[in-house]
């Protein structure tokens, strides 16, 4: 099936076959989204692959985001860590919530913006801390319209 062009049709038929557990994954999540259908659940999973995809392909790619952390509250060194490695990036984070979880765990959501390889990088500065237990990015894509050619 030949791709559509820019001056094709706005919406194209692709058929999928898939084992039937993920099919019904597929169909349990499409209702506990209340999304439309199985057509627009399929392309919001592209859209963040395809997001995902083109900030490893181009790591100059403008992204905004969000990292969360989680990490045990009552851990003098891991805090010290974490404030230390988010000192170091002051020009990437551009706010940070902190709550309390039970057990004396903390979440801490950063609102961070900047070239898709520096907040990779920082992810992974995040990671080495010895002590956390969770560090995840999550980008909403470029920040900006691409520059025309």
């Amino acid at each position: 099936m030949a791709a559509p062009s820019d001056s094709g049709p706005s919406l194209v038929r692709l058929s999928i076959s898939l084992p039937a557990r993920l099919f019904r994954q597929l169909d349990a999540m499409v209702a506990e989204r209340a999304v439309a259908n199985r057509s627009a659940m399929i392309a919001e999973l592209i859209r963040a692959e395809l997001a995902a995809h083109s900030a490893r392909e181009r790591p100059e790619t403008e992204l905004a985001g969000t990292i969360t952390l989680i990490y045990r509250a009552d851990s003098w060194r891991v805090r010290h860590a974490l404030a230390q490695t988010q000192q170091d990036a002051t020009a990437e984070i551009i706010s940070s919530q902190h709550v309390f979880l039970g057990d004396d765990r903390s979440l801490e959501v950063l609102v961070v913006k900047g070239p898709a390889q520096r907040l990779h990088a920082l992810c992974d500065d995040f990671r080495k801390i010895r002590g956390l237990e969770q560090c995840r990015l999550v980008t909403a894509g470029a920040t900006h319209p691409a520059e025309p050619a």
